[in-house]
């Protein structure tokens, strides 16, 4: 089958989505080969995105996210276009997502699991108020709130646990789905990349430029770029 017949014979799909499908927005990836982790830092990215690095070295740690993860500017492309539309088409239950950007709603989707939290909710360690992500942009060195207390932004770093209502939705749309789109992922992150042993349903579409250890799994596999893909798909409602 192709991926227009599967989702045109689906009637509750579900997307789980990684750094590929954001890389066509202009928004690096970590582990391709040009990606942030074979970029040269004082420190290796894996480190600074870490819990213990933040609380030691909060400056260092801005200094790395500003420059690299808050990419404000990047719009939609047609992966997120087509899954806003399907979700409209009431064909896409939920999106889950290992990224951090937001682009996803920006896009028109309602029903976002954001497994590893967003760069657009930013809270004082203190107080709690929130802050929005331009606010971290313009912020000289390490954002502080009006109270005096550093700013954290709402993305899970390594050595964080993700967030359990976030994964439970996540598992229960993943369960009662008959179709699962996994896309842009190269399935080794986990607890994220577990997620698709909960599917259940008939159809497993996955689509990459790189194997993946699913690939073995899948009905459909497509070596190809996740926009390039979705965006040639006909919705129909």
């Amino acid at each position: 089958m192709t991926l227009q017949q599967i989702i045109d014979e689906s009637k509750s799909i579900v997307f789980f989505g990684g750094a590929g499908v954001s890389t066509e927005s202009g928004i690096p990836d970590f582990r391709s080969v040009d990606g942030l982790y074979n970029q040269q830092y004082d420190y290796p990215p894996e480190e600074i995105i870490s819990h213990t690095f933040f609380v030691r070295n909060p400056e260092e740690f801005y200094r790395f996210y500003k420059d690299k993860m808050l990419c404000l500017d990047a719009q939609p492309n047609d992966a997120h276009k087509a899954l806003a539309a399907l979700e409209k088409a009431g064909k896409l239950k939920a999106v889950v997502t290992q990224n951090i950007d937001g682009l996803h709603q920006k896009a028109g989707s309602k029903n976002v699991f954001e497994l590893h939290g967003s760069v657009l909710r930013n809270y004082c360690m203190k107080c709690g108020k929130f802050y929005d992500a331009q606010y971290i942009k313009d912020s000289e060195g390490i954002p502080r709130c009006t109270c005096g207390g550093t700013i954290k932004p709402d993305v899970v770093l390594y050595e964080e646990g993700l967030d359990e209502c976030c994964i439970k939705g996540a598992v229960n749309a993943i369960s009662q789905a008959d179709t699962l789109i996994v896309a842009g992922t190269s399935l080794v992150v986990y607890p994220a990349a577990g997620l698709i042993r909960y599917f259940r349903g008939k159809h497993l579409v996955l689509i990459n430029l790189q194997p993946t250890d699913a690939d073995s799994l899948a009905e459909l596999v497509i070596r190809e770029k996740v926009g390039k893909v979705l965006g040639t798909i006909q919705i129909h409602e």
